[in-house]
């Protein structure tokens, strides 16, 4: 009901609202590079009376909503974006947070920094209504998801929390899970010589050619709900990397999108097949999990296997049904329930046994373009949704 406390008292907030998600927007924060956004973050959740607010060592900002005993909830999004691009291919400035025809422009509008806007508004809401949560309450605005999710691997160990809602754009609409990303490396080692002459080397891109064709043919793990998994050959590197000079070792890195139950040793052992038969004589190869090592803004270093989980929470998960019935009472609509195409932090904070929900504010078909954009009625209709969970639940 748009006439309710909830809707009311966020409305009367809107401006605090709109005017936070423009700075996020026009504050950069590429991966490693979010402390200054950190810095807003954690100055507003402050602001706006959370009972407590802390950065931990990885640059994660965290505020606390104290609760009764009941399951805790945490609001969860990231402050770090990927890159711009040619500035000059934006309809108006990556970075300038200008809002046209009731939408908020910019680079991370819906990926994710008006969603992390509204939870932080939604966490000083609850506090305003004085209707205490049935438990604690966090809301976290973590590092680095763009490039491995080491922000949430590391709070998914730390502060261990029941459930979670992850604030991806979804249309505010309900996402209950997504397929998993496994970044691999393809390796093919042969023998470099002088380009004139190739005879007398062994070629690693024709064993590379034979096994990418086959990666065409290859039967894929599907399930109703998320599809079938997926590969896609997306970068190739060689070695040496002259022109003149035919390469002794090729790193081809394939982007797999598993589906909830097929892990990284499943994939590995399907792919064995396919290297064997297609290595030419003296050429060698074998398939990876790929490793990344990444510093936060903090100077913390952490090195992991570069994968996003995939997850799912259970169609009939009494939650999840709660959830859907609280939505569609606060924000006076159906709320539906689907899956996300993406992956997200999600995965880490399920595998750590969270119960893990999607629900943010955009559409996801702007994400990573020069139209990134997210109408202001979102971020609203967000937060309400978002107190409504809290105290509802």
């Amino acid at each position: 009901m748009k006439d309710s406390p909830i809707w009311n008292m966020t409305k009367a907030n809107r401006r605090g609202l709109v005017t936070f998600a423009q700075k996020l927007v026009q504050t950069p924060s590429l991966p490693g590079q979010e402390g200054d956004v950190a810095q807003l973050i954690e100055a507003e959740m402050k602001l706006l009376g959370y009972d407590e607010v802390w950065v931990d060592e990885v640059g994660n900002v965290i505020g606390r909503i104290q609760g009764g005993d009941g399951p805790s909830l945490m609001f969860n999004g990231h402050m770090d974006q990927v890159d711009t691009g040619d500035p000059t291919r934006w309809p108006h400035p990556p970075h300038g947070g200008e809002i046209h025809d009731g939408e908020l422009w910019g680079r991370g509008a819906a990926d994710m920094k008006g969603a992390l806007a509204a939870m932080v508004y939604a966490g000083g809401l609850i506090k305003r209504l004085g209707a205490a949560p049935a438990g604690d309450v966090y809301v976290s605005a973590v590092v680095q998801e763009e490039v491995g999710g080491l922000g949430a691997r590391h709070l998914a160990r730390t502060l261990p929390v029941d459930r979670a809602v992850v604030g991806e754009a979804s249309h505010n609409q309900l996402r209950r899970g997504h397929r998993g990303r496994i970044e691999l490396v393809a390796q093919f080692e042969g023998r470099s010589v002088h380009a004139s002459m190739p005879e007398l080397g062994i070629n690693p891109h024709f064993s590379m050619m034979r096994f990418v064709d086959k990666l065409r043919t290859l039967h894929m793990a599907a399930d109703p709900d998320y599809g079938a998994s997926s590969v896609a050959p997306t970068h190739v590197a060689s070695e040496p990397g002259s022109h003149n000079v035919t390469p002794g070792e090729i790193h081809l890195v394939l982007d797999w999108r598993n589906i909830p139950g097929e892990g990284p040793e499943d994939i590995l052992s399907k792919l064995d097949a396919p290297m064997a038969r297609s290595l030419e004589s003296g050429c060698q190869g074998r398939v990876e999990v790929a490793t990344k090592a990444l510093t936060t803004y903090t100077g913390f270093e952490m090195t992991f296997p570069d994968t996003f989980p995939s997850f799912t929470t259970d169609a009939g998960h009494p939650w999840l049904a709660r959830a859907q019935e609280i939505l569609t009472t606060a924000l006076g609509r159906e709320v539906e329930v689907d899956v996300w195409r993406f992956a997200t932090d999600g995965g880490h904070f399920a595998a750590a046994g969270t119960t893990v929900l999607g629900f943010g504010p955009g559409d996801a078909t702007v994400v990573h373009t020069v139209e990134e954009r997210i109408p202001l009625d979102d971020l609203v209709e967000n937060a309400v949704g978002c107190v409504a969970l809290a105290v509802d639940s």
